[in-house]
Formats: C-alpha cells, sequence, structure tokens
C-alpha cells in the first residue's frame, strides 16, 4: 500500500505536538463534564449583554461570507488607539496573528527570540515555519529584558516575542521599561508585543508606541476581559508596510461574521468592561487570601489568573492531577523554575468559593501524608 504523497523534510521531522491539552480533551478522557473550568484563562464573567445580542442578531445573515476587510471593526479600533485604519489588521485570535508574523519574517535558520516557558503558540509558528527558537530564562518569575535583548544581538533574531503582562507568571513590565527595551533589540528586528491581558494591567504599565514604527507589532484580542474566546477574534496594532505584508498573506475570510459584531458591540460596552476589571481584581484578592492561609505565596498578577507557588514541580503535578480528579481543570506553567507553580484563571465569586474548598481539601490531606 502506497505511503501517499511525500511531505516536505520541514514537516516530516517536526514532533507530534500542539501547544495545550483542551480542556475538552480532559473531559473526554474523564468520561464526565468539569465542575471547575479555571485552566484556560477564558473570562468566567461572560461576554458584554451587548455584544451577544449583536452576534444573535447576526445569525439572520450567517448563509453570506463576512466582510474579509473587517471593515467597520478596523474602523471602531483605529477610533479608540488613535491611529489609522492602515495600522490595524484583525484576524481569528493573537495565534492567528502570531502565524502571520511567522509567515512574513521567519524561513529556514531565521532566529526568534522569547523567554524559556513563555507561550508556546509562538514557538509552534516559529518552529513550523523551519525557524530557530532563542529561549532566554525568567529571571525573578519575570521576563528578562536585557537577556532577551542580548540574545536577539547575539542570534541576530527577526522576531522578538513579548506577552506583557506575562503568561503564564501574570508578571509584568512598566510602560518606561518596555519602551527602553525596544531601544535595546536590534533595530532589523521586529518585536511582537503581546498585550492580551493589558486591560488588567495597572497604569503606566502599556507603552507609548508610534504605530509607524516597522519595529513593533502589538497584539490585542477579544479572548480575555471581552469574554470572547470561542468566537475567535484579535488584532494587530502595526506600521502600514507591515499591515500591508500581512494582508498579501492572511486568510481573508478567517474572521467570521458574527465575531464582528460581537466584537463591534464589546467595544461600546466600557461599563462592562469595567465591571469584569474589578471583578477580576477583587478575585485576585481571593486567591492570594487563600494561599496565604495555607502557608504559600502567589507571584504577582495583572492578569485575570493567579500563579500559586507550591514549592516544587512535583507538588504541583500531583496537585493538578488531584483537582482534575474532582473534576477542577487548572494549568501549570511547562518550563523551571515556574513549574513550581498551578496557575488558576478567575471566576466568579461561587466557583472561586469552590475552588477554595477543594484546594483546601486537597492540600491538607497531601500535606498530612507528608508529615505521615
Amino acid at each position: 500500500m502506497s505511503a501517499g504523497p511525500p511531505l516536505t523534510r520541514l514537516v516530516q521531522d517536526l514532533p507530534a505536538t500542539v501547544p495545550f491539552v483542551a480542556p475538552d480533551a480532559i473531559e473526554r478522557q474523564m468520561g464526565k463534564p468539569l465542575r471547575l473550568r479555571l485552566g484556560a484563562n477564558e473570562s468566567l464573567f461572560g461576554p458584554s449583554p451587548r455584544a451577544l445580542q449583536a452576534m444573535r442578531a447576526s445569525l439572520d445573515r450567517i448563509a453570506h461570507y463576512g466582510d474579509p476587510e473587517s471593515f467597520a471593526l478596523t474602523g471602531a479600533l483605529a477610533r479608540l488607539h488613535g491611529v489609522e485604519k492602515e495600522n490595524i489588521v484583525v484576524t481569528s485570535g493573537i495565534d492567528d496573528l502570531l502565524g502571520l508574523a511567522a509567515r512574513a519574517f521567519v524561513e529556514t535558520g531565521t532566529s526568534a527570540v522569547t523567554s524559556f516557558g513563555a507561550y508556546p503558540t509562538f514557538n509552534y509558528h516559529v518552529v513550523g515555519f523551519g525557524g530557530e527558537l532563542r529561549r532566554a530564562p525568567y529571571r525573578n518569575d519575570a521576563n528578562d529584558l536585557q537577556a532577551l535583548a542580548d540574545l536577539a544581538h547575539r542570534y541576530h533574531a527577526r522576531l522578538v516575542y513579548l506577552a506583557n503582562p506575562d503568561n503564564p507568571t501574570g508578571t509584568w513590565h512598566s510602560a518606561q521599561a518596555i519602551e527602553a527595551f525596544i531601544e535595546r533589540i536590534p533595530s532589523d528586528a521586529v518585536l511582537l508585543l503581546d498585550e492580551a491581558y493589558i486591560e488588567y494591567a495597572p497604569e503606566g504599565t502599556s507603552p507609548t508606541i508610534s504605530a509607524g514604527n516597522p519595529s513593533v507589532i502589538r497584539m490585542r484580542t477579544f479572548s480575555k476581559v471581552h469574554g470572547m474566546a470561542g468566537a475567535r477574534i484579535g488584532y494587530g496594532i502595526g506600521a502600514p508596510e507591515t499591515i500591508g505584508a500581512f494582508d498579501k498573506i492572511r486568510h481573508h475570510f478567517g474572521v467570521n461574521a458574527v465575531a464582528q459584531q460581537g466584537a463591534l458591540a464589546s467595544l461600546d460596552d466600557r461599563a462592562h468592561i469595567g465591571r469584569v476589571v474589578a471583578s477580576v481584581a477583587e478575585g485576585r484578592r481571593d486567591y492570594e487570601d487563600l494561599a496565604r492561609s495555607l502557608g504559600l505565596n502567589t507571584l504577582p498578577s495583572a492578569t485575570n489568573f493567579v500563579a500559586i507557588d507550591v514549592g516544587s514541580s512535583t507538588r504541583a503535578r500531583l496537585l493538578l492531577s488531584a483537582l482534575q480528579e474532582k473534576g477542577v481543570f487548572v494549568r501549570m506553567p511547562g518550563a523551571p523554575p515556574l513549574d513550581r507553580c498551578i496557575r488558576v484563571t478567575m471566576a466568579p465569586a461561587e466557583d472561586r468559593a469552590q475552588f477554595a474548598e477543594i484546594f483546601r481539601e486537597i492540600w491538607h490531606s497531601h500535606d498530612h501524608a507528608r508529615s505521615g
């Protein structure tokens, strides 16, 4: 029997892997639904009611293709950020945007720089286009900006990836630090500044960057504070020549019509965004109090999750397994030393209370087993 058409050497040599194990896959393995879904950093406070109404109304036109230019949404985003429409590209989430950046700037042998243990989808795309990853370890549980800049110079990197605030730690750098970092990286490198969690961050986190600067692409999403992760919609802010290059290679019907209408309505509901941000801040304090009551520490967070330091990767894995047996989905960072933590997504008060009860029970049972 024929083995079928040959794959490219690059694809043949890639490992059979995906960046994440989805909670849906965990439910299939368990054979039952999860009680608490606290690992994917979705907004468990839901989307704006206006967004839901707009998306329901748009279903009447679902037989039609969505606007490939996302014209209305692009215009609203340009007004929001004080830039021109030529500075905006709308994509099916930041993951799609990372893929466009890799396709536009990475070829076989090209170096790309990131942190060791940072958001893995960037790595997935870089390797998928034949690039070589250069990774700097975290320093004090935060991105080491100097080490990232040094690597970018040493390997003549074309892409530098930085999430601010960071995933999976939740830590962040000030706007001033990011602006200085941009000046330190090579002039011919492109910084992919992932700001998926920026709405949760304190004032003074988002840097001032000229939209005409070809060395920076800012990435934003509707998956987090807007509560539309399943709609798959995000956008990039960059120089017109960069956005124009993306228009040459992007999937023009990749952003569906329903998502476009929901995003447009959500932008207008600032009160909902304010409520979500306030609820997340309250929830972070609850998780911090929970950890403290058990003698544990948390990493500083400017996101909609908290990383709880449980002391070792072995203990983190045991806790993850025990929580999953109880129907609670959380995640742990994938690389040391961050893998000594478990990462818990913010949730409404009743879900936080359920998590606290289950986590206390598991922690005390493991603590008793260790002492016995």
